[in-house]
């Protein structure tokens, strides 16, 4: 076993103290919300306070302040005006950033159908500067196909229609081109071997998933760790999980979980702590990165040639598991 955990180039990334264009609205949110936390903690307010300054409740204080809502013009002058900002120059500079964090990121226009979590997560996505992710399950999503993204959306959502399931395949890509923009983040996977091993959409599907997943190894900014089966990694965590690091010195780090029906975003040091540990447990037990490219091309090799079935069909009873036959669904 190896004593160190693996680094990819960049790992460490600088902060800096200007805001992070590239993520829209929620990253620009999460920044102003943290500057008038900061201004309103230092001037000693609590939160029921400023709620009432702004005719609300100290509900409505947190979401502005965790960028879960943007800010009206109305409530930002009262606010600042509440914690002592009368320089005009500074208040312009507020609400400047407030008109910008209450536009609309790209994604918008799928808002009759995205989940309001995972808008969340797509602002923060497109922001970050490190994406560190463990996947047991299935190829990640930054590095999927299109046809073995478009073989998991049937799967998940059956009764959607096609324009329904290419309009998801189509945001998946979008979102992959943050990997191949001039100012990539930097992305580290580790991956289950059994994720690899499973032919989502059927055996073409999944060799040319492996064909791909072999070129984007390839790329400066994108390392990925194959973590054999014996090692037990759903052992050592609850599940997939991504961490994700920005420039900013206003954000925090943050680990999000998503749930079937939603998803948490972890930022207490507690929590970044855990996660941190667990991804560089796993780093360890991974085989290193330079390994990558011969364990996905022996996998590919080794693996059986399996006859697939037209998509929709079953194999009689009794007949599937002799032949060893999948259903492209």
């Amino acid at each position: 076993m190896r004593a160190s955990v693996v680094r990819p180039q960049n790992e460490t990334i600088a902060r800096g103290t200007a805001p992070a264009a590239e993520g829209g609205p929620t990253v620009l949110r999460m920044i102003l919300g943290g500057r008038m936390r900061r201004l309103r903690e230092a001037c000693g307010i609590s939160l029921e306070e400023a709620g009432e300054a702004i005719r609300g409740s100290h509900s409505k204080i947190s979401r502005l302040e965790l960028g879960r809502t943007g800010f009206r013009e109305r409530d930002l002058v009262d606010l600042l005006a509440l914690y002592g900002i009368t320089d005009e120059e500074e208040c312009a500079e507020f609400k400047q950033l407030a008109k910008q964090a209450n536009t609309s990121g790209w994604w918008h226009r799928d808002a009759d159908w995205l989940p309001k979590w995972f808008d969340t997560y797509l602002g923060l996505e497109q922001a970050a500067q490190l994406i560190r992710c463990y996947e047991p399950r299935v190829v990640p999503e930054l590095l999927q196909t299109p046809d073995y993204a478009r073989a998991l959306f049937v799967l998940a959502h059956p009764h959607e229609d096609e324009e329904s399931i290419e309009r998801r395949v189509a945001l998946r890509m979008r979102r992959q081109e943050i990997l191949t923009r001039p100012d990539p983040p930097q992305l580290w996977l580790i991956v289950e071997e059994a994720a690899l091993r499973r032919r989502i959409g059927g055996s073409q599907v999944w060799l040319a998933q492996l064909e791909h997943l072999l070129r984007a190894v390839d790329a400066p900014n994108i390392t990925v760790q194959v973590l054999a089966d014996h090692v037990g990694g759903p052992a050592l965590t609850d599940g997939a999980f991504a961490m994700l690091r920005f420039a900013e010195a206003d954000l925090p780090d943050i680990v999000y979980l998503q749930q079937l029906t939603g998803a948490l975003y972890l930022d207490k040091d507690a929590d970044l702590a855990a996660y941190r540990a667990v991804a560089n447990l796993l780093s360890v037990h991974a085989a290193p990165p330079e390994y990558t490219r011969d364990l996905i091309a022996a996998l590919r090799e080794r693996e059986p040639r399996i006859v697939d079935l037209p998509s929709g069909r079953a194999w009689p009873s009794g007949h599937g598991a002799e032949f060893g036959g999948t259903t492209n669904t």
